[in-house]
């Protein structure tokens, strides 16, 4: 099997994939590489999945149309694969991708349009707010403002709400803790962004140490 994506053949196996089950089929779910929020499920055959190897974007198998589609092909809002795991029962594929555009095609970012999602979101969903703010510059944010002050005035504003934060956990006051700390993740995230840095810099150490 042509493999073009960078997946670690070590602990994935293709070979191994039972598409008999469900006569040719496994179920696909693809998540989001950065928040973890599940975007859709499809189906893949044996040729799909070649097709999403060779390619690096999620192609399924159309049970309306009978046919191979690459999810985006006439909307552009492609998912490029950035890992893969496959389930105890080798049968039904995890897809980690990066999504170009909503992913639903009513226009919602997920298949499953809930508020109710994990912390890990929010933090992915903030990060990306961010990031725009820096690449766009819209007049009035106070955020382009931090990114114009410059890195030593950022790293000042995380240090005075690493203070506050401090201060309101002494205090015993959860509500003002739980604001205090919000300011803090944030002007952390625009640091981070000054320095051309992703949360995931971060959580990868914190991965490391955990081992």
């Amino acid at each position: 099997m042509t493999k073009m994506v960078d997946i670690d053949t070590n602990k994935l196996d293709f070979s191994k994939l039972d598409f008999d089950k469900l006569g040719g089929l496994i179920p696909a779910c693809v998540q989001d590489y950065k928040s973890m929020r599940l975007l859709m499920v499809g189906f893949m055959n044996r040729d799909a999945l070649e097709k999403t190897l060779a390619t690096g974007l999620v192609c399924f198998w159309s049970r309306d149309r009978k046919c191979l589609w690459t999810k985006g092909e006439t909307s552009g809002n492609t998912l490029s694969v950035k890992d893969m795991v496959v389930d105890c029962d080798n049968d039904t594929l995890l897809i980690f991708a990066k999504a170009a555009g909503p992913t639903c095609h009513t226009g919602a970012e997920s298949c499953f349009d809930s508020d109710e999602l994990p912390a890990v979101y929010w933090l992915s969903k903030l990060e990306k707010i961010i990031e725009g703010r820096h690449k766009d510059a819209p007049e009035g944010s106070y955020t382009v403002k931090l990114f114009e002050d410059g890195v030593k005035r950022i790293a000042q504003k995380v240090g005075e709400e690493g203070v506050e934060t401090a201060l309101a956990a002494t205090c015993g006051d959860n509500e003002e803790l739980a604001n205090e700390a919000a300011d803090l993740l944030f002007h952390l995230l625009v640091l981070l962004r000054s320095k051309n840095m992703e949360l995931s810099a971060v959580t990868d150490v914190l991965k490391d140490r955990m081992k």
